[in-house]
């Protein structure tokens, strides 16, 4: 069984994952903690329910998604994963992360990258990587088939999609990729987005004013 933990962290109210099996084997998604405080909620939660954390990955790269990457990777001892077409994303951020108050910003590096349709492990479980950009160019959707769940970064939101206007972003492939990754899933499907709160795959076919259903009458 996998479990999901959501810490929602910083002035963007980006919505931080944890995800673990049943023996503590976990996964830190888009660590967006600053503050001492907001890494002290999160390293709380891992000691108490005792967790091993082995790997960290991004959805993509925007500041409010990585503020916390590199003192997670020193901290846990863990490398970052990202799609390859992030890696101008990321090294962007420590360019314009004091304009947005972030001055003690540390930068970050991925070891590594990950492709659509890759297998990720999370200890016995297993994600299934989709390329969704639009939002950003690499990126990423992990899809846990075996209980239909999805982080979904900021590709999809509940009633609405990621924003298009910033560098890299493309509303038409945002568009098509939502419908012809994401709204293949089945209805059921629940959707654990870098903002806000959940939805599901059903919902946003039939009410989202984007892509769904609304959005064709």
């Amino acid at each position: 069984m996998l479990h999901i933990k959501c810490f929602t962290f910083n002035p963007f109210q980006e919505n931080t994952y944890l995800l673990y099996d049943e023996e503590g084997t976990a996964t830190l998604i888009d660590p967006g903690c600053y503050t001492e405080e907001e890494k002290r909620e999160l390293e709380a939660f891992i000691g108490e329910k005792g967790l091993q954390v082995t790997q960290l990955l991004n959805t993509h790269c925007h500041i409010d998604h990585v503020l916390g990457n590199a003192w997670a990777m020193d901290r846990f001892q863990i490398s970052l994963q990202i799609h390859a077409l992030e890696v101008p994303v990321l090294k962007s951020v420590e360019v314009y992360a004091p304009n947005y108050g972030f001055q003690d910003y540390v930068p970050s590096t991925a070891s590594s990258f990950l492709i659509e349709g890759q297998e990720i492990q999370v200890g016995k479980e297993k994600l299934r990587c989709i390329f969704v950009p639009g939002h950003a160019p690499g990126h990423l959707v992990f899809h846990h088939e075996a209980s239909k769940r999805c982080i979904a970064g900021d590709a999809l939101f509940r009633g609405s999609i990621g924003r298009t206007d910033l560098p890299g972003g493309n509303h038409a492939l945002l568009l098509e990729k939502i419908k012809s990754q994401l709204f293949v899933l089945p209805e059921e499907t629940l959707i654990f987005p870098g903002h806000g709160a959940e939805t599901s795959i059903g919902y946003e076919k039939k009410n989202n004013p984007f892509v769904g259903l609304k959005a064709q009458s």
